[in-house]
């Protein structure tokens, strides 16, 4: 049962924990690496929530580019709209 709309499943928690330790573990302490996200498929016909989180992201059109710091948040962000993106370390 849903308490509010920040309740997560405890799965998910953790899955999105783990994941988002093992892409910061992997990358070195002395250089901050950056990711490359790119937007691969269209927001149309999708939750107000994706479409948000991909303004969020800094993506408004299709095969735009865009480079974050790998942040526990960005990595969050991105897990949610995985199918609408692609993401490569630079």
């Amino acid at each position: 049962m849903r308490l509010n709309s920040c309740y997560f499943a405890p799965k998910t928690l953790l899955f999105f924990l783990f994941y988002s330790q093992k892409l910061i573990s992997n990358i070195e302490k002395d250089e901050m690496k950056k990711i490359k996200i790119t937007q691969v498929k269209s927001t149309i016909d999708r939750p107000e929530r994706q479409k948000r989180s991909m303004q969020a992201l800094g993506l408004r059109k299709m095969h735009q580019t865009v480079e974050h710091n790998p942040t526990p948040q960005i990595l969050g962000i991105v897990e949610k709209v995985k199918h609408l993106v692609s993401v490569e370390e630079v």
